[in-house]
This record gives C-alpha cells, structure tokens and sequence, in this order.
C-alpha cells in the first residue's frame, strides 16, 4: 500500500497501520489480563474513599453560595478575553487598522456586559438591608 506524495515521494503507510493495529491489541491485552488476574472483593470498605492516608469524615457535599461559582464564571470570561488578546498581539502591526477596530469591538462588548453585571448588582456581596 503506497501514497504519491507530489508525484515523486512514496510513502508506505503499511508499517504505520500495523503499529496502530498492534497498539490497540496491546491495550486490549492489558484490560483483558487486569480483569482476569485482579484480586475479586465485595466488602463495603472497598466503596469509601480513602486519600493521602487520612479517613474521610463528614460528607463532602458543602453549600456553597452562588455568588461563588459567578466570580468563577467570571475568571473564566476574562481569562479567555486575556487569551483572544495574547494571540492578537504578535499581529498587531499585520492586522491594521480594521484588526484594531475589530479588538476594540470585543473588548467594548466584554467591557458592556461587565458594567450591565455590575449595574444590576451581581457583584454586590453585601447583605440588603429589610425595610
């Protein structure tokens, strides 16, 4: 089995698919061998989590308040907002001015979203007061 390569290199792809082949056998080796040469118990303990040594007490499940997980959507916002503008940078001088325009316009809409958050109190951690 042979690929032309703009006509004068040919590439033998037979090597590659017997490696992919031999790979999956592989894997399907060791799962096969895990199940049948791994050590069978159902006792209860095998279910509850154990780490670093220490006994799990208490439940894991905390109330956490939503104003949390809206400061981490908002990282996540801002921090993917940092990311758009590290990749423009080394083109900034190639993208001109309507490159410009276009990084002002995202920005501006991020910047629109921020202040409408902040105008409808999103941000406000403080307890409002009962009349």
């Amino acid at each position: 089995m042979h690929i032309l390569v703009k006509e004068h290199v040919s590439v033998d792809i037979l090597p590659f698919i017997v490696f992919i082949i031999g790979i999956i056998c592989l894997c399907i080796l060791m799962l096969i061998a895990g199940h049948f040469l791994g050590a069978r118990s159902n006792i209860n303990i095998k279910h509850v989590p154990y780490e670093s040594g220490i006994d799990s007490v208490g439940s894991a499940r905390l109330c956490m308040s939503v104003k949390f997980y809206l400061v981490a959507m908002f990282f996540v916002i801002f921090d993917t907002e940092a990311i758009f503008l590290f990749a423009w940078s080394p083109v900034i001088v190639e993208a001109g001015f309507s490159g410009f325009i276009e990084v002002v316009i995202f920005i501006l809409t991020l910047l629109s979203g921020l202040f409408y958050l902040i105008r409808i109190g999103v941000l406000n951690w403080t307890p409002i007061k009962s009349q």
